[in-house]
């Protein structure tokens, strides 16, 4: 499949949502690396526009700040693309878990390794969202309210289209 049928169907079809558990894993890494990379560009940009107030907090920081001077900048992408990687990968391992436990009260078959892969495409829509409240100061004390709900929400429906268990 090509990233835009993925990221359509993982916007507001359940039922192909629940069909990508049979992906290659590979192609669902890579599906998440597009937005890791799309992340870490807004999170950067923001970082370029001057929302790098951390140096200014103490005298000894902003010190460190003027030292390091132009190499700041490819520091801060390599440590914002790590830490939205490792977030974005825990993220969808805790909601593959929490699948895992819908897929057992729904009585349905499903291991961890086929609700991961679900989860991650089900991501989709959270990482818009996360990325939205970016811009949204005022807002971003919702935001992993308002993305951790739609994003279990996505992995419910899924389940929901999981095969049935037999009796």
């Amino acid at each position: 499949m090509k990233f835009h049928q993925l990221f359509k169907a993982s916007l507001h079809e359940p039922k192909k949502l629940a069909a990508f558990r049979l992906l290659p894993i590979g192609k669902v890494i890579q599906y998440i690396f597009v937005f890791v990379f799309l992340y870490t560009a807004v999170s950067f940009f923001r970082f370029l526009l001057g929302d790098h107030s951390i140096f200014e907090t103490t005298p000894e920081l902003a010190l460190i700040g003027e030292t390091i001077g132009f190499l700041i900048y490819p520091i801060a992408f390599v440590l914002q693309l790590v830490i939205i990687t490792s977030y974005l990968f825990i993220r969808i391992s805790f909601f593959a878990i929490i699948g895992v436990l819908l897929v057992k009260l729904l009585h349905r078959r499903g291991e961890f390794r086929f609700m991961w892969r679900t989860a991650a495409i089900a991501s989709t829509l959270p990482i818009i969202l996360t990325m939205v409240f970016e811009f949204l100061p005022e807002q971003q004390s919702y935001s992993l309210w308002v993305a951790s709900l739609v994003h279990l929400l996505y992995v419910w429906r899924a389940a929901t289209y999981y095969p049935k268990k037999p009796r």
